[in-house]
């Protein structure tokens, strides 16, 4: 049976790849003796084979940014690759990336419009169409200087979950920005603080015959369900609700009853597919990040902001998981796992790898971190 897939010169002829051993470097290790933090440097295909055995469903969170194939030329990535070459470098990563990945886990891929239609299709075929959470767009330049003919202000966060469901259930939310927090207030000086009132109606396709029943306003007003909707409480809980002073009637105390939801009881909210500079960082706040780093020898074109890795790993993980990166760059994925309590296995080809970038990056937070080679 024929199937919907991408093809190109070269497509399924990737060279085998067979397992390495991985050196451990212990005169660059760093900190406490017990962590198992681990930088590699080298070819992360190889790399990405020698942890395959030990590794194997062990990361709960994948972060990479791979060369956009662009038509420029990287000092330690070719990034003017044809695209068939380009695609063909992609799939054997993508695939030992994926076998990396816990039952719990999803890989996160940043890339841009230049691949980025062709990196979908790839990721549906190689990982699962069914597997596909979201592309997120991360708004990376807030200025309107731009010399293109329609300015390109975003970038695009391809996410892919072993299992949807489990991530959908497991996945952590965002906190709250007080722009989305401006619609709960507290015009009646509520000691419990702000809040906002939510509708008590439901969609009434899967209601119980709980769910049918008359309100009476203070004021005098029955109300019952329109045609279609049902109550979203059963009596007994809308009673208790009224009890504790969470039904709310409107300001004459005869409008249609609502619920009383406090901001200090939501714990976020869920991810959009719309990341905003003033959210996440961009291109400047990363620059400033590196420079502050590393000074004027800063070799790193093109850092994603801390703030942006925050998010991803804080939506992804939890304190004690293990995050892998394996276009490593400057370091920045490593450093933000660290300060959020996660382990990390970074990979990087570049030579600043193990001479000073990266280890000074990650090395300045006194974790242990393992230099590997080969």
């Amino acid at each position: 049976m024929q199937k919907l897939e991408l093809t190109w010169i070269g497509k399924g002829q990737e060279p085998a790849v067979e397992p390495r051993i991985l050196l451990h470097d212990s005169s660059k290790d760093y900190g406490d003796p017990t962590a198992d933090n681990m930088l590699i440097h080298g070819d992360n295909l190889l790399a990405l084979k020698a942890l395959e055995q030990e590794f194997a469903g062990q990361v709960k969170c994948i972060y990479i940014d791979p060369p956009y194939n662009t038509g420029s030329a990287f000092e330690h990535y070719n990034d003017s690759l044809e695209h068939s070459t380009w695609l063909s470098l992609m799939v054997p990563r993508l695939k030992l990336l994926w076998e990396l990945l816990s039952d719990e886990g999803s890989i996160w891929i940043s890339i841009d419009d230049d691949e980025g239609q062709y990196l979908k299709v790839l990721c549906d075929e190689l990982f699962g169409r069914k597997n596909f959470i979201a592309q997120i767009a991360w708004q990376k330049r807030y200025s309107r200087e731009n010399r293109e003919a329609i300015g390109d202000v975003h970038e695009y966060i391809l996410v892919y979950a072993k299992y949807p469901n489990v991530f959908k259930q497991q996945r952590n939310l965002v906190p709250m920005s007080e722009e989305q927090a401006k619609v709960y207030k507290n015009t009646n000086n509520d000691p419990k603080g702000r809040w906002r009132s939510v509708p008590l109606t439901a969609q009434a396709g899967h209601a119980t015959a709980e769910q049918f029943y008359e309100i009476t306003a203070p004021g005098g007003k029955v109300f019952t369900p329109s045609p279609g909707r049902c109550w979203g409480v059963s009596q007994q809980t809308f009673l208790r609700y009224l009890e504790e002073g969470r039904i709310y009637f409107g300001k004459d105390n005869n409008s249609q009853p609502n619920y009383i939801r406090y901001l200090s009881e939501v714990p976020g909210v869920a991810p959009w597919t719309w990341w905003p500079s003033n959210e996440v960082g961009h291109n400047d706040t990363s620059k400033k990040e590196i420079l502050a780093l590393f000074g004027s020898d800063n070799i790193f074109e093109t850092p994603k902001p801390e703030m942006l890795i925050q998010r991803i790993i804080h939506i992804a993980s939890n304190p004690g998981d293990l995050v892998l990166d394996s276009f490593l760059g400057s370091g920045t994925t490593a450093a933000v796992a660290h300060k959020m309590g996660r382990r990390y296995i970074g990979i990087e080809l570049g030579e600043h790898c193990r001479t000073s970038r990266c280890r000074r990056r990650t090395g300045r937070y006194k974790q242990r971190t393992k230099l590997a080679r080969w």
